[in-house]
């Protein structure tokens, strides 16, 4: 998502009128937004139906994410480029009737490696299809209009990452004409046409004046360069992080280091970059795209982590967990709404947005602290609804002003790259709290058996169980309990798990103690799985609060306001 405006608030007399159609196309950009966007999260929920009914191992689900966002991260800064050669109009509709295509193949694919390569065409074309739409809103919107058409990106981004789910959930259940999970990708095929439709209708056709050729070594060196680091931060969990996932990201940088050294060696030679390296120059530009890491990897790992709290650690319905994030959504559209009355104070609307987001988490972790394992979807609503308030106040003017100084060459190389920017910081916080939630998760649950050891040895003792074989059963359902929340495939069962299982049957002397002795483990065990996931969601969340200081600490990176000139006007 990307960018904005001109020079000045008033525009000159003799400045040639809004595009007319301005705001029925910035519908028809959303729309395709909204496409991205579910089709990034709805695998998440379909994902178990779509191994079940096709086949394949357990890394097949995560692949099923995987390629969309691989794929759409190498194609993004060249998409971006593209729209600058052919026109914006021109490869919007060639994304969007690509990315159309691309789900009628997940919609009939028979075999997970058919949907797994139909996913890649999805994400390719998806990389073209976005970034038009931003340089587009930059052409068409003058600058007292840009940051409220940029302000809408945030309401659809979170309504998006919550309905996705939603929809995932209720398409997959409803199973409409035995269609199952492919109804999810059959959607798109009316959402695909409709946005061709609307394109070829509202969209402006202007390109730009001076045709730039395209960086075809750069372009294969970003790609590379993205490849490096997405696919560790993607499979790096899958497999424990293996020393070659870090040879991986170190290469990665040394190849963003060559691809930068060129772009700039191409640049004074008087040639077409694929990122204009003056865009660095700028500080909105430059302080916006180090900002924006840190707080989409915030938003997309937090994301995460919440959702996995709540439908394994609740255990809520995928249907249920949709609806509990809507508070939040909700908020967003809120905060938006207030920025637009504020808009004039510029950076500072986004920095009260972000102070407002870190109280909203911290009030997430003070409702789960308060009310404990029990927790329930309207006790954490305030909390969510302020952490969307906040977000709603941060996003609103974030694409403004980071991309408000951006001149008309800059504009495709510019979306393109403010885009990548946001799949890599997803990416990133996906790993980086996914990593560390699973990685203090066996521990917490551990340690809440731990706290429950008495009591369930008093249960077993009324049952008649020797204390040696007490210590075994303990310490078999500390280990069972442990190893299954963090199980990569939840349908196989740990060693750990069977050896409980064989110790359990020794431990029983009785009829009587054989109905006993199961109750009082299943009752430990869920009583400790539910309080350690609480333990280690809190511990999260105050990562999630530090991660939103930083992202308080860099906002003053960016200038005051999108437009130096709009202040003096105040």
């Amino acid at each position: 998502m990307s960018t904005t405006g001109v020079a000045s608030t008033e525009a000159p007399a003799d400045s040639p009128a809004p595009y007319r159609w301005r705001w029925a196309a910035l519908f028809v950009i959303l729309a395709a937004e909204v496409m991205d966007l579910l089709d990034a999260v709805v695998t998440n929920i379909a994902g178990p139906s779509m191994r079940a009914d096709l086949g394949g191992g357990a890394s097949t689900l995560q692949w099923l994410a995987a390629a969309y966002t691989l794929s759409m991260a190498v194609g993004l800064v060249t998409g971006g480029r593209l729209g600058d050669i052919h026109g914006r109009r021109r490869m919007f509709m060639v994304g969007a009737a690509g990315f159309t295509v691309g789900s009628l193949l997940c919609a009939i694919a028979g075999s997970p490696e058919i949907l797994i390569a139909a996913r890649v065409v999805q994400g390719l074309f998806g990389a073209v299809m976005l970034p038009q739409g931003l340089g587009m809103i930059k052409e068409m919107f003058p600058p007292k209009e840009s940051q409220k058409a940029f302000g809408m990106f945030g309401p659809v981004m979170g309504l998006s990452a919550v309905c996705g789910p939603i929809l995932a959930g209720w398409l997959v259940d409803a199973d409409y004409f035995g269609t199952g999970w492919r109804m999810i990708f059959l959607i798109n095929l009316p959402l695909g046409l409709a946005a061709l439709l609307g394109a070829a209708r509202y969209l402006p056709k202007g390109r730009s004046e001076t045709k730039p050729r395209l960086d075809i070594p750069g372009m294969l060196l970003v790609s590379l360069g993205a490849i490096l680091i997405i696919f560790p931060l993607v499979q790096g969990r899958e497999y424990d992080w293996p020393v070659w996932t870090f040879a991986m990201m170190a290469a990665s940088v040394v190849v963003f280091a060559v691809f930068a050294r060129y772009e700039s060696s191409r640049s004074r030679a008087g040639q077409d970059p694929l990122v204009v390296p003056s865009l660095f120059r700028k500080r909105g530009f430059s302080g916006g795209m180090v900002l924006g890491l840190v707080f989409f990897s915030t938003m997309q790992g937090f994301m995460l982590v919440f959702n996995l709290y709540t439908q394994i650690g609740l255990g809520y319905s995928p249907l249920k967990a949709g609806l509990v994030m809507v508070p939040w959504s909700g908020g967003m559209i809120v905060g938006f709404g207030i920025a637009q009355g504020v808009a004039r104070f510029g950076r500072a609307v986004l920095q009260a947005g972000t102070v407002i987001m870190a109280l909203g988490v911290f009030g997430v972790w003070l409702t789960l602290d308060m009310v404990g394992a029990g927790v329930g979807p309207w006790q954490l609503l305030p909390a969510l609804l302020v952490t969307g308030i906040g977000m709603g106040l941060l996003m609103a003017p974030f694409f403004d002003i980071v991309l408000a100084s951006v001149e008309q060459h800059e504009t495709g190389s510019a979306s393109g790259t403010m885009t990548a920017m946001q799949q890599l910081g997803g990416a990133f916080g996906v790993a980086l709290l996914g990593t560390v939630f699973f990685g203090l998760l066996g521990g917490g649950i551990a340690t809440a058996v731990d706290h429950r050891a008495d009591d369930l040895r008093g249960k077993l003792t009324a049952a008649h169980v020797a204390p040696a074989a007490q210590d075994r059963v303990v310490a078999d359902l500390r280990h069972c309990a442990s190893d299954r929340a963090v199980a990569k495939d939840p349908e196989a069962t740990p060693a750990s798990c069977a050896r409980l299982e064989k110790d359990t049957r020794a431990a029983v002397t009785s009829p009587q103690a054989a109905k006993q002795i199961p109750g009082a483990l299943k009752a430990t065990a869920s009583s400790a799985f539910e309080s350690g996931f609480g333990s280690v969601m809190k511990t999260v969340l105050w990562i999630v609060d530090g991660m939103l200081v930083l992202t308080f600490l860099l906002s003053f990176l960016l200038p005051r306001q999108a437009r130096p000139e709009e202040s003096a006007g105040h």
